[in-house]
């Protein structure tokens, strides 16, 4: 399925400082994890994250991951995504939400125009970035020097912690007669409102709260076209040359979040194996770990998340590697990475539902941690991105010849 790819520039691949730079990443991560627990039930109960998590995300330097070198990010490889995601989904799926949407939005502005960098990164270079990537939510029409953009868009994750938001918009005509065009629009937290809108099963404290846009002329250089996204150079390639910023960003979609997914499955598989092995049967007094059903759930649940892991790690590598030695995937490979994608959230969610059922009644208590990785979950699983009904379809479409129906690819 592999077929001839555009060639963006080349890049420098990292050395032995970049690793130094990772574990330490990962390190502050892993400090966090015992006061993010005892915070999930905060957390959900304020429907947003707490102000100190917020202020622990920013302190440990979370939140700049892939944020540009020349502003005083990171500036890791994609991959830190679902390891720092996988860490923190450990503690809170919750924050690992939040936190993996916020950190790849800074990803994302490096491949603005530099105006637009400047606009937000010389005024607070910490700034956080909400978004919603809805399209059809918004209406955008070209004016002289910019556009107008109205709208209401779901799901704007951590969006009361943002002072900017990106929003997806088709830009077109009243009558659509000039056709359409999917355009993303960074907008300042004064012109757009936020409704409280998020009540949830799962996911309860990322504050996915919907926003409002009433006839608000953005700069033409706040942003940025679909087609700029699609792999290689980038507006913003001029002052960020890393490969980093030349990634088919639609086709990694599902990657920004599925590491939520994985660290919320690997919690739930050591917590249940923690109880096991010390907790007898209410009925016959039998060791639940000597159980043979009770091992074969614990192989089965692990072989689903080292897998899950293994897929998601590999792909988010193999495209850094791609695009630093001159190839960007045609859109055979772009459909296999969401069909992936989304597999591997499967698997995640597979795992967790797999282990709750194998709980029985303890895991029902809304004083254990069980029933919240049960609903968040499922949570993550429901987004689009890792419907693989959605995916599926697509990747088969094109491997039988058809196009994609994926417009963002």
């Amino acid at each position: 399925m592999a077929g001839a790819g555009r060639n963006p520039s080349a890049s420098v691949s990292p050395g032995s400082d970049a690793d130094d730079a990772y574990d330490a990443v990962l390190a502050r991560a892993k400090a966090l994890i015992p006061r993010l627990r005892d915070r999930a039930s905060k957390t959900e109960e304020l429907r947003r994250l707490p102000p100190e998590t917020v202020r622990d995300l920013h302190e440990s330097g979370l939140f700049r991951i892939l944020q540009p070198m020349r502003v005083g990010g990171a500036e890791l490889d994609y991959v830190a995504l679902i390891d720092c995601a996988d860490v923190i989904g450990q503690a809170d799926a919750s924050v690992a939400w939040n936190l993996a949407n916020l950190a790849s939005h800074h990803w994302m502005l490096g491949m603005f125009h530099k105006r637009a960098q400047d606009m937000v990164w010389n005024k607070d270079v910490n700034a956080l970035i909400a978004s919603s990537f809805i399209f059809p939510a918004g209406r955008a029409r070209k004016v002289d020097s910019g556009y107008v953009l109205r709208g209401s868009w779901p799901f704007s994750s951590g969006v009361d912690s943002s002072e900017w938001n990106m929003l997806a918009s088709v830009v077109c005509s009243e009558d659509e007669a000039d056709g359409i065009e999917y355009r993303i629009f960074l907008v300042n937290k004064s012109d757009y409102k936020i409704l409280d809108t998020w009540n949830a099963t799962g996911l309860r404290g990322t504050g996915s709260n919907d926003v409002e846009v009433k006839d608000a002329f953005v700069e033409e250089f706040m942003t940025l076209a679909v087609s700029d996204l699609d792999g290689g150079a980038t507006p913003g390639s001029a002052v960020n040359p890393n490969a980093l910023y030349e990634l088919p960003v639609f086709s990694l979609f599902p990657y920004v979040l599925s590491g939520v997914a994985l660290g919320n499955a690997q919690a739930c598989l050591d917590d249940y194996v923690d109880i096991a092995r010390h907790r007898a049967s209410t009925y016959n007094r039998a060791k639940i770990g000597d159980l043979q059903s009770t091992q074969i759930k614990i192989a089965e649940a692990s072989a689903k998340i080292d897998a899950a892991r293994l897929i998601m790690r590999s792909t988010c590598i193999e495209a850094m590697a791609q695009v630093r030695r001159g190839y960007i995937p045609d859109i055979a490979g772009k459909t296999k990475s969401r069909r992936d994608g989304a597999f591997a959230v499967n698997l995640c969610t597979d795992a967790v539902s797999l282990l709750f059922a194998a709980s029985g009644a303890r895991g029902l208590f809304t004083t254990g941690v069980l029933q919240r990785q049960f609903r968040d979950a499922h949570a993550i699983n429901s987004h689009i991105a890792f419907n693989f009904d959605a995916a599926g379809t697509n990747y088969g479409r094109v491997a039988l010849g058809l196009p994609s129906e994926n417009l963002t690819l």
